[in-house]
């Protein structure tokens, strides 16, 4: 661990709020855009996977065009882009070029994410960085919808281009590397995937349950119980998982699988069989958002460690398979009428993943 570390990670953190509650926000600002081009609620939506694209394809292909670069100037160069992108986005008056600029900020947020996990694993122990960074993001998801909801689509994307000022000042409080190639190829760092695939898959099918139930938590909820009151905990037992994982992952990793796993299978089965009871349903959006990303954390942690024969590329593959999985979950979520049913077999399928890794 470096010494004052902890600074650069917070800050670290700050960057990622405020591109994270870019992601999040779209879920408020669908219908205000759909009006505003006159377009239709679906097509509307195609913000939402294009950033969703972006960001599953943007963190390999970024890190991999950028492992010759000063750390520094990556991190600079992807919160530019991401900058550049809203402002356009804020005052365009073409919906194909809104979705074009969608696409190339979740590219650059991907990449951005890539290279400040690699980072904050150099600064911290990975369960620590790692939690620290993904606060920043469960933040957002907090802040974002209602705040782009309260704020509507324009002064929402000119509001994200603000907040990522001082993440500019954040940034070279972060220990840069020196410029160059790299000792090792991309074909060598690449090798390494093959044997984190168990691992990665485990951690994107937790997050496919995760962002499965998160997409659709407000419909499930409305008429049931108040609709912020089941975000707001959903989203404060996200961050209160992630700073558990970060406080367990380095020291129990297995434990906080073994024990939160099957906690986090229970409860969304229970969750499909009383949904329709109003405290029942609050209390364990609190509780299954603090399982879920403790959990996902701490398997997330495990691929960082794993992945030391990839150091400019490890954080890639730990962003690439946290994006899958909150790309593939709200689409399997989206197929059936309750969507925690689809949870409990993604998290089934996860703890079933996990366990024979660690046997092999």
């Amino acid at each position: 661990m470096i010494p004052g570390a902890s600074v650069p990670l917070y800050l670290l953190a700050l960057a990622v709020f405020a591109m994270g509650t870019s992601e999040f926000m779209l879920a408020g600002l669908v219908p205000g855009i759909a009006v505003a081009f006159d377009v239709s609620l679906a097509r509307a939506g195609y913000l939402t996977s294009a950033f969703a694209a972006g960001m599953v394809a943007g963190a390999p292909v970024m890190a991999a065009l950028s492992r010759s670069w000063r750390r520094r100037t990556a991190l600079l160069c992807f919160l530019a882009v991401f900058v550049a992108m809203h402002v356009v986005g804020g005052l365009t008056t073409s919906f194909g070029l809104l979705v074009a600029t969608r696409l190339v900020a979740a590219v650059a947020y991907a990449g951005f994410l890539a290279v400040a996990l690699t980072a904050a694993a150099a600064l911290e122990r990975a369960g620590r960085a790692l939690a620290v960074l993904l606060g920043g993001s469960t933040v957002a998801c907090v802040v974002g919808i209602p705040g782009g909801a309260l704020l509507g689509w324009r002064p929402a994307f000119w509001a994200v281009a603000l907040l990522c000022v001082p993440a500019f000042a954040a940034v070279w409080w972060i220990p840069d590397t020196a410029a160059g190639p790299k000792p090792d190829g991309v074909r060598a760092e690449l090798a390494v995937l093959r044997p984190l695939a168990g691992v990665l898959l485990a951690g994107a099918l937790v997050n496919a349950a995760t962002f499965g139930v998160f997409t659709y938590l407000a419909p499930v909820a409305a008429g049931i119980a108040p609709v912020p009151v089941v975000l707001g905990a959903f989203g404060l037992g996200c961050f209160g998982g992630i700073t558990a994982a970060g406080r367990l992952a380095d020291r129990w990793p297995g434990r906080v699988v073994a024990v939160g796993g099957p906690l986090l299978l229970a409860g969304w089965v229970t969750l499909a069989l009383a949904s329709h009871v109003p405290a029942a349903l609050v209390t364990l959006a609190f509780t299954q958002g603090a399982l879920s990303f403790a959990v996902g954390g701490t398997v997330i942690a495990r691929i960082l460690r794993l992945a030391e024969g990839a150091p400019t590329m490890k954080g890639s593959y730990a962003t690439a398979a946290l994006n899958f999985g909150a790309t593939a979950g709200p689409v399997l979520a989206g197929a059936v009428a309750n969507p925690f049913w689809p949870a409990a077999a993604l998290i089934a399928a996860a703890l079933t993943t996990y366990a024979f890794l660690r046997r092999t």
